[in-house]
């Protein structure tokens, strides 16, 4: 019998509080490629906004229920992946959490989270080795967003624009500096308000400038920063996140 994997879903706070819909279709594709999907209703945050804005102790102890939230399964069991649709939450557990349990007991436990941990397009690709999502369509055209944490943090590049050109009836435009930051960044956008809504003109103009439909991307935090400059300035693009476009059509 082929071995069905097996999924713990992470749904980050802005996914769980604002686009939860997103979190449904992540389900609906796992599901469809024949992942068994499990959700723990206990877990809550991976600690990065703590972390970004300097409270250690405090993003730790968030840390650490992420860990118990988590449990590694015994050696002999079989694979089990935590799997999230954002690239900066996931980018927090690979990278940051080694910093806050370095030298600690913890740390093996962690390791092993971290190694097991991935974000959605990269689990589609690298574990599943899938480029197309049977059924998937939306017409029109995209035009990709490399977020800071997707690109910087995980290295996460190809697999998204190959998992969207697999889509039917879309079509890709690239547009210009399109691994330029955004200008969320989280609390950059409400420290240095002016700074990062010119960082988002920047990036919708340069959406706009390819004649794209929409902006996609792997993280919400990024399209919502984009999307509330769209809707002020009444521009005629819309936002998605990459999984919200491979549900789609079927």
């Amino acid at each position: 019998m082929p071995v069905v994997p097996q999924v713990d879903i992470f749904i980050p706070c802005f996914v769980d509080q604002l686009y939860p819909h997103t979190a449904l279709n992540m389900v609906k594709v796992l599901e469809k490629l024949g992942c068994q999907v499990h959700y723990n209703p206990a877990q809550t945050c991976c600690g990065q906004p703590a972390y970004n804005a300097g409270y250690k102790r405090e993003s730790r102890d968030i840390a650490t229920k992420f860990l118990a939230d988590f449990p590694t399964p015994p050696a002999t069991a079989e694979a089990r992946y935590v799997v999230s649709p954002s690239a900066s939450c996931v980018g927090m557990v690979r990278n940051s959490y080694a910093h806050l349990f370095a030298g600690s007991p913890e740390l093996p436990h962690c390791q092993g989270v971290q190694r097991r941990t991935y974000e959605l397009t990269e689990f589609l690709a690298d574990v599943l080795n899938v480029s197309v999502i049977p059924g998937a369509a939306l017409a029109g055209s995209y035009t990709y967003h490399d977020s800071c944490s997707a690109l910087r943090e995980c290295g996460i590049r190809e697999a998204p624009r190959r998992l969207l050109d697999g889509v039917a009836g879309l079509s890709r435009l690239e547009m210009a500096e399109t691994t330029t930051c955004c200008g969320f960044g989280g609390t950059f956008a409400v420290k240095f308000e002016a700074i990062s809504v010119a960082m988002a003109q920047q990036k919708v103009e340069h959406a706009l400038a390819t004649g794209a439909d929409y902006i996609v991307s792997t993280d919400v935090s990024c399209l919502m920063h984009l999307e509330a400059y769209i809707r002020r300035e009444k521009l005629a693009i819309k936002t998605m996140h990459i999984a919200d476009v491979l549900a789609s059509g079927w």
